[in-house]
């Protein structure tokens, strides 16, 4: 970085940077500086640890304007019913002020299931989307120009043929393919984790996911093909600390994975990004926040050899927690939601899907979701929390938080290196991936997150840690809510237009386009293009993942007691 004091250096990318036309005083008109920080570094020792916005280590941001430049991106998560419904709750999320999409799968599409599968029955289009082949994906996005909004998808065992469909869809709306922007779950080691949506064992996941990389760094440069996931971590009741290092331990092993596959760490880097949930100790999720993008840009350098400063940069989308959320008095949880927004907000997030009041209950109404859009409009127009990058960074509460769930963390990663026989492991991906292999197969994660679970409902129910309405302060006036009910004729109708759909299709060549995707699974190929002939063929997604089940088997988890 040379000799130059920080702020200086901070001074000269912030005037090389552009800046919203906003008004950035507070409430009273008192004009605000883009950022605070020391004059004199010195004073402060270790002070390069903290440093500023837009540099090495990037624990104040990524960006020397903070939002500034550009507010995070308000990305509500929805999908139910089939996909006519959804398109239709998409377009109101957009006209109402949404700046991206991110796609709810029911549970069959989760689990790489057709909607008329035995094992589907009673749960097509409940906590999500109804997809099963590309012409769903198509009516999904109808009106929407996909090169022109960018779109997570949250699935991690059948992610890629979902994803698949998606760029089958956009080819039948005309769209440039290397246009589109957007990110896929993809994180397979997270549901062996703490999710439980698998298809097969960990390693030919592992094939797909690194054949997705490849093309999507040769294909397509915008697209983020992984979401590294602590989201699903952190409700399954791990600690904050627990969410950061496991979340960051299964991102170096994708690292470890694309180096695996020769790819360069400073162009396929950028295309990973994460996944954090934001939960109700105001002040720990910032500092967790903030120690995520310290650790990976420092691990990111000194271990896996990135150069550049984006393959250094981690990037992550929040969530508020959905396991926060009661069902006693449930306007409460509207207060809850708008504090563990504001903690993303503070810690820097980069993109933001705020839980409705009544998800404890079922798929949000149209009102609830409203609100919940609302309440990150407020927090982006009204309160002042975009003006300053970093507002809390200096706090001696903060920044000790900081430091010690970045030590915790670390403590962490060398146990899962050690589980997997330290630097000397024989996995050929890597010694990361050597050590979360292992504590999958041991049971270890989810010992230690049922541990931590159970600690903090004792705590509970002892009245150590208390929840409002649960158990304290629990008398109410409030009624019960009406809420979204999906009708058990979605599935029928879904079903009966599979049906159709599977009648009208050539079966000569979705027949053919199987068999030569499945012949390539056990080859080096790279099996993205025969799973998009497949796809463009009308097969369903029930039929691709059957036929790959067929070629690798089905995972099962190992019984412990």
């Amino acid at each position: 970085m040379g000799e130059r004091n920080g702020r200086e250096r901070w001074q000269e990318r912030y005037a090389r940077s552009r800046v919203r036309d906003a008004d950035f005083t507070t409430l009273s008109g008192m004009e605000v500086d883009p950022v605070y920080g020391p004059e004199d570094e010195s004073a402060y020792p270790g002070f390069e640890r903290i440093g500023w916005p837009g540099e090495f280590p990037f624990t104040r941001g990524l960006y020397s304007t903070g939002y500034r430049g550009r507010t995070w991106t308000i990305r509500q998560f929805a999908g139910f019913g089939n996909a006519q419904q959804t398109n239709e709750r998409y377009k109101m999320i957009l006209e109402a002020g949404g700046g991206g999409l991110s796609v709810a799968f029911d549970m069959p599409t989760l689990m790489g299931r057709d909607s008329d599968d035995p094992k589907s029955l009673g749960e097509v289009g409940h906590c999500g989307v109804a997809i099963d082949s590309a012409a769903d994906m198509e009516i999904l996005f109808d009106g929407i120009p996909l090169e022109d909004v960018t779109t997570s998808m949250t699935i991690s065992g059948p992610a890629v043929p979902v994803f698949c469909m998606y760029l089958v869809a956009a080819e039948r709306q005309g769209a440039d393919i290397a246009r589109l922007n957007g990110t896929l779950q993809t994180d397979i080691f997270k549901e062996y984790i703490a999710q439980k949506e698998w298809l097969f064992a960990p390693e030919p996941h592992l094939r797909l996911i690194g054949d997705l990389m490849e093309y999507c760094a040769n294909e397509i440069p915008a697209y983020k093909p992984l979401s590294v996931s602590g989201y699903h971590i952190r409700e399954a009741g791990s600690t904050a600390a627990q969410e950061l290092a496991y979340t960051l331990a299964d991102g170096f092993a994708y690292v470890e994975l694309g180096l695996s596959r020769g790819l360069d760490v400073d162009r396929f880097a950028p295309g990973l990004s994460f996944f954090f949930d934001s939960h109700l100790d105001f002040f720990e999720e910032v500092a967790k926040f903030r120690a995520a993008r310290r650790i990976w840009a420092r691990w990111m350098r000194d271990v896996y050899g990135a150069r550049t400063e984006k393959a250094q940069s981690l990037r992550f989308h929040t969530q508020t927690a959905g396991v926060s959320l009661t069902a006693q008095q449930p306007y409460n949880n509207v207060v809850r939601t708008a504090v563990q927004a504001l903690a993303a907000v503070l810690g820097g997030t980069n993109s933001l899907h705020t839980n409705a009041l009544d998800e404890t209950l079922a798929l949000p109404t149209e009102q609830a979701a409203e609100i919940a859009l609302r309440t990150q409009q407020v927090l982006m127009e009204e309160t002042g929390a975009a003006n300053v990058a970093d507002p809390l960074g200096g706090s001696w509460y903060v920044e000790a938080l900081t430091d010690r769930l970045e030590a915790e963390a670390e403590a962490v990663f060398a146990r899962i290196k050690r589980l997997g026989g330290g630097e000397e492991a024989t996995h050929a991906i890597g010694p990361m991936t050597s050590g979360i292999l292992r504590g999958i197969e041991d049971g270890w994660f989810m010992s230690e997150i049922a541990n931590a679970a159970f600690q903090y409902q004792t705590a509970l129910e002892k009245g150590d840690k208390k929840i409002v309405g649960v158990n304290v302060h629990d008398r109410s006036v409030t009624g019960d809510l009406e809420i979204l009910r999906v009708s058990h004729e979605v599935e029928t109708a879904q079903v009966d237009v599979l049906a159709g759909r599977r009648a009208a299709r050539d079966e000569r060549a979705v027949s053919r386009a199987l068999e030569m995707m499945a012949g390539q699974a056990h080859t080096d190929q790279n099996m993205i293009l025969a799973m998009l002939e497949a796809v463009r063929a009308e097969a369903t997604l029930g039929e691709v993942c059957d036929a790959l089940r067929a070629e690798w088997g089905e995972y099962r988890e190992p019984a412990r007691f």
